[in-house]
């Protein structure tokens, strides 16, 4: 809900280019129109590659800032970042530490990051960026945890973005045809449902920016042959599943449903 004080700052930490419009550009659009601080963390692809630029382009159209890059390889695309291991091959310590540093210099009251599943595709990358984003979130509060990245700071809650079964047969006609598959959660572990039909237009648009993925016909080139009802059901709501790393102040920061 959105509290009197404003919207709470909000830092997304997605695998790809593309995952945080799809997963949350919604949720990042109504904080960023809300005047609050988002930023978004892809742990993939290179800052010199297209799909870097095009990340930066949709971030612009999201209010949320210039990207910030991890910068490992994508598990199915070595080319994405020549000279670096592939996220899921890099040492785990490594990884947490560069989004700890991430988290103590932006100081999110909330992350967001895909859920345990990896989203309705299951891909490799974002199931291990869920694995690095709930060790760096509690990682980042504790003073003897990688004290060269900064002061301490604990974020008030995690958002898993997530998808309920009763989403699945929306999605379902429009990924089975290319073999997708599609992990959901039972309804009752939703913990938040977002209408983000006021920030539609933007979160589209953001999508479609990743021109890379729409010419290869992935997710974005999926949207990009919809009509704008088809769009509107598919996209118009968000759902996440909320941890609270520390439970006596999570409790005052929500979500912006």
């Amino acid at each position: 809900m959105l509290q009197q004080r404003g919207a709470p700052s909000l830092l997304a930490v997605f695998a790809h280019p593309d995952d945080e419009s799809i997963s949350a550009g919604g949720v990042l659009a109504r904080h960023a129109t809300a005047h609050a601080r988002t930023a978004v963390v892809t742990t993939t692809w290179a800052a010199t590659t297209q799909r870097a630029t095009e990340l930066t382009e949709a971030l612009r159209i999201l209010g949320a800032g210039a990207p910030r890059m991890l910068g490992y390889a994508d598990s199915r695309v070595p080319q994405s970042a020549p000279d670096r291991a592939r996220f899921l091959d890099a040492p785990l310590d490594e990884a947490v530490g560069q989004l700890v540093a991430y988290i103590r210099e932006f100081r999110p009251e909330i992350v967001v990051t895909h859920d345990a599943y990896g989203g309705l595709t299951g891909h490799e990358d974002h199931v291990h960026t869920h694995r690095v984003t709930m060790l760096a979130v509690q990682a980042a509060g504790l003073e003897r945890l990688y004290p060269g990245a900064g002061e301490p700071w604990q974020p008030s809650a995690l958002y898993l973005a997530t998808h309920p079964h009763s989403a699945v047969p929306l999605w379902g006609g429009h990924l089975a045809p290319v073999g997708k598959a599609m992990h959901s959660v039972p309804d009752e572990q939703v913990s938040a449902t977002v209408d983000v039909r006021p920030w539609l237009e933007q979160k589209v648009a953001a999508v479609l920016a990743h021109q890379t993925e729409v010419a290869r016909g992935a997710a974005p080139g999926l949207i990009a042959g919809l009509s704008g009802a088809e769009r509107e059901l598919l996209l118009s709501t968000e759902w996440f599943i909320r941890h609270d790393p520390v439970s006596a102040t999570a409790a005052q920061t929500e979500l912006t449903v």
